[in-house]
Parts: structure tokens; C-alpha cells; sequence
């Protein structure tokens, strides 16, 4: 079964860190996008294989939206 998950991915100074809103302490990291991207994908498999499927349900019909805001400060 597939699920949608929102990943969120900062940068700093140490790489790339991600984590997912709707699963929480669901977060990984890496050295570069593409590493952080595949370690984050796998940190959610193993999560939402423990979840039974009443927590998937729950966890997973959260609705995230997210947008940029430019804002113009003096």
C-alpha cells in the first residue's frame, strides 16, 4: 500500500535534515539532498510499518500545506 507523506527538509551548516509533521520523531539526515531524501524515505517504511491501521488512518489524513511568504520588512 502507498501513503503520502509531507517531508520537510532544512539545510544547515552540518548537510540536509528532514522530518515528517504527521509522524511524530520521524526524522533523518544527511550530507547532501539526495542522501537525507533516501534516509528519510526509509525512516518513514520502518515507521509506518509499526503503526497498526487505525494509528496509519489517524496519523496519515492530516492535511499540511505549506507556501512561501515573501513579506517586505523596513
Amino acid at each position: 500500500m502507498f501513503y503520502k507523506v509531507n517531508i520537510i527538509i532544512e539545510k544547515d551548516e552540518d548537510g540536509y535534515y528532514a522530518y515528517s509533521p504527521e509522524l511524530p520523531g520521524c526524522q533523518s539526515q544527511g550530507d547532501s539532498l539526495e542522501e537525507v531524501s533516501s534516509n528519510i524515505k526509509e525512516a518513514v517504511e520502518v515507521y509506518v510499518e509499526t503503526l497498526s491501521e487505525s494509528e496509519k488512518q489517524e496519523l496519515l489524513k492530516k492535511e499540511i500545506l505549506t507556501m512561501t511568504l515573501e513579506v517586505q520588512v523596513a
